[in-house]
C-alpha cells in the first residue's frame, strides 16, 4: 500500500515492516522448510505479542477495533518477507470477521477472554475454501445435548495448531450449509500430520476426521454461504494486500540483483530488456498499490459499492502477482530458480494466494454474478 497518511496506520506500518525484516527475512529459506523441519513457534508468540492477531477485533472484547486498511498494512509487510506469518494472521482474522458477522461475538469474546497464549488464541479455519463451491463433507446432527458432527474436513489452515476451529457443515434436513466451532482436541476429532503444500509451507493446515464430535452452532441454520460472502466481501482486500507484499519482495530482490550483477563487463541493469523486465515489475506493483489503498478505503468507509471493490482489487492483484513473481525469477536468471534466493518461494505463494476464500476462476463467476444481478 502506499505509505499511509494516518498516524496510528503509520505506526503500525513501521513497526510490522521492522517485525518482518527482523524475524522474517533472515529465516525464510529456513522456516520454507516446515512441516519437515522445525515450526517458527516463537516468531508467532512475538507477533501476537504486538497484537497482529488482534487488529479487525472490537475493542469491546480486546482487540485493536481497527479497519481493513490496517490490517492490509499488516499483512502486506508481512508477506513481504515470509508470506507464511501472513496465512496465519489471514486466517485467524477470517474466523474473527465470519465470527462477528454471524453474530457471534459473545462466543468470540469467551474465546479471546480466556486465552493465555497465542495457540489458545488462534481459529483453525479452511481458509482457501469456498464451501459453495464445494460441499461440505461434514454433516451435523442435532441431539437433545447438541450437535454432533460427523465426516471430513480437509485442508484446514491452523488445524494442528490452534485450539478451536470454525467449520462448514450440513445439518441433517437443513438446506445449505452451516459453521460450526469445534475443539480439534475432541476425543472424536482426528488431525493428520501437516500438509506439504505448494507455498506458504509454515502455514501450517491439517485435514481432519470427525466422529460425533460436539460442535457450537456460529449463526443461523443453513445460512452459511451468506455469511461466508458477508466475510468474503470485506476481507477480499486484505488478500490483496498478501499479493502486493509479495510483489514488492519479488522486486526489490530484482532490482538489487540488476544492480549487483555484471555480466560482459557491467552491470545487468544496464541491459535495456532487462529494464523493460523491471519497469513493467514496478508499473504493476505501483497500480497493485493504489488499487488496494482506494479498495481499502471504499471498504472501511463502506462507500457505495465498496463490495465489489474489496472483491475485484484481490481479482486483479493476485493475478498480477504471478506474472510479477515470474519476472522475479527471470531477471535472476538460473539461480531465480535456487532456494538461496527467495523468488522461487515468491512465486509459489503467489500462486498459493490465489486460493484464498475459493478458486480463482469461481471467483471471477461470482463477481460477475454479483454485479449483473
Amino acid at each position: 500500500m502506499i505509505t499511509p497518511t494516518d498516524k496510528e496506520l503509520k505506526l503500525i506500518d513501521k513497526a510490522s515492516a521492522e517485525f518482518a525484516k527482523k524475524e522474517l527475512a533472515p529465516k525464510r529459506a529456513e522456516n520454507d522448510q516446515f512441516p519437515f523441519g522445525p515450526f517458527f513457534e516463537p516468531v508467532l508468540g512475538k507477533a501476537f505479542a504486538l497484537d497482529f492477531f488482534h487488529t479487525v477485533l472490537p475493542e469491546s472484547i480486546g482487540g485493536m477495533g481497527q479497519g481493513i486498511c490496517a490490517l492490509s498494512v499488516i499483512l502486506r509487510n508481512l508477506c513481504r518477507e515470509d508470506s507464511s506469518l501472513g496465512g496465519i494472521v489471514f486466517t485467524n482474522a477470517a474466523a474473527q470477521i465470519l465470527m462477528l458477522a454471524a453474530e457471534a461475538g459473545d462466543t468470540l469474546s469467551e474465546i479471546t477472554g480466556k486465552a493465555g497464549s497465542v495457540r489458545d488464541f488462534l481459529i483453525a479455519f479452511p481458509v482457501f475454501n469456498n464451501p459453495s463451491e464445494i460441499a461440505p463433507a461434514a454433516v451435523a446432527k442435532k441431539r437433545s445435548d447438541g450437535y454432533k458432527i460427523d465426516g471430513r474436513v480437509d485442508y484446514v489452515v491452523l488445524g494442528g495448531l490452534a485450539a478451536h476451529a470454525l467449520i462448514p457443515a450440513r445439518i441433517e434436513g437443513v438446506d445449505g450449509f452451516s459453521f460450526f466451532l469445534i475443539d480439534p482436541a475432541d476425543s472424536g476429532a482426528s488431525v493428520s500430520p501437516p500438509i506439504h503444500s505448494l507455498g506458504l509451507n509454515a502455514c501450517p493446515a491439517v485435514d481432519l476426521a470427525l466422529s460425533a464430535v460436539r460442535g457450537t452452532l456460529v449463526g443461523a441454520p443453513g445460512q452459511g454461504a451468506a455469511i461466508f460472502d458477508t466475510m468474503t466481501d470485506r476481507l477480499s482486500v486484505a488478500e490483496a494486500a498478501m499479493s502486493a507484499g509479495v510483489m514488492k519482495g519479488s522486486f526489490q530482490e530484482a532490482l538489487e540483483y540488476a544492480k549487483a550483477r555484471q555480466q560482459g563487463g557491467r552491470e545487468i541493469i544496464g541491459w535495456s530488456g532487462l529494464r523493460m523486465i523491471l519497469a513493467n515489475m514496478a508499473v504493476h506493483l505501483k497500480n497493485a498499490e493504489m488499487i488496494i489503498t482506494r479498495a481499502g478505503q471504499a471498504v472501511d468507509a463502506e462507500e457505495s459499492g465498496w463490495q465489489a471493490c474489496s472483491r475485484a482489487a484481490a481479482i486483479h492483484v493476485q493475478a498480477v502477482a504471478c506474472d510479477v513473481t515470474t519476472d522475479g525469477i527471470q531477471v535472476l536468471g538460473g539461480v531465480g530458480y535456487m532456494k538461496d534466493f527467495g523468488q522461487e518461494k515468491r512465486y509459489r505463494d503467489a500462486k498459493h494466494l490465489q486460493a484464498l476464500l475459493g478458486m480463482a476462476p469461481m471467483k471471477k463467476l461470482r463477481f460477475i454474478e454479483k454485479i449483473t444481478t
